[in-house]
């Protein structure tokens, strides 16, 4: 059932790709033939039946790569490409800004292998929280450690995630944290609104949803999404 809330997904790609190591934007790699790891982030939010609308940020200078990535792939959603930030932060600021919508779905655009079932509970679960991410549990044991490489506490695994995207937030609720802790370095948004001390729903994923970090993920994406029907 359609929510009765506008929603806009926000589509990030403006980052450097440092730690991807090939001195291009990792969005526009090929996956698939003619499909770039954008083009999947940018068909699945299109065909969810709770988006109305789609932002895209990216740098000023590769307006016109995503622009022609959306007329190949010819959504049914209106897409609108904004100038991106210098940080994530800022991105994510910019389209906030431009969008009246009542939700606001952020998401990696270099997560090219989220499901719809996630988008879909992120959504929902709005109803009852203003901030909802995805994450998985951590595998591993997870220690903090100091400046000095030097342990300091270990996490009870069991209550530990990895956090990931989708992540979904009532858009004013969004907009007062960015506007009131814009000097704050955050490398997610449910941060700020933990600064707040609202409580943020976390749903449970799949591994499968990774971010595209270094250039050896990229194999492993083109694994998923070519030998694996997307739900």
């Amino acid at each position: 059932m359609k929510n009765e809330k506008k929603v806009t997904a926000i589509i990030l790609a403006a980052g450097n790709s440092v730690r991807y190591g090939q001195n291009r934007n990792k969005n526009f790699e090929e996956v698939s033939k003619e499909k770039t790891v954008l083009s999947y982030s940018l068909n699945i939010f299109d065909k969810n039946n709770y988006i109305d609308d789609i932002i895209i940020a990216t740098k000023k200078e590769e307006i016109e790569n995503v622009k022609a990535i959306i007329k190949n792939e010819k959504p049914t959603k209106k897409v609108e490409v904004i100038q991106g930030g210098k940080e994530r932060s800022d991105s994510v600021y910019n389209c906030i800004k431009v969008t009246d919508s009542d939700i606001v779905i952020i998401h990696d655009g270099a997560r090219p292998a989220v499901r719809q079932e996630y988008i879909n509970k992120c959504i929902e679960s709005m109803n009852e929280f203003k901030g909802v991410t995805i994450g998985v549990k951590a595998k591993d044991t997870i220690k903090i450690a100091n400046d000095n490489n030097v342990v300091e506490s270990t996490t009870n695994r069991a209550n530990t995630w990895v956090i990931q995207t989708p992540q979904c937030f009532d858009r004013n609720v969004l907009l007062q944290m960015h506007e009131k802790y814009r000097d704050n370095e955050v490398t997610d948004d449910c941060m700020l609104l933990e600064k707040d001390n609202y409580k943020i729903k976390i749903i449970e994923g799949d591994y499968s949803n990774i971010k595209i970090t270094t250039y050896g993920d990229l194999g492993i994406i083109k694994s998923i999404i070519n030998n694996e029907k997307r739900k």
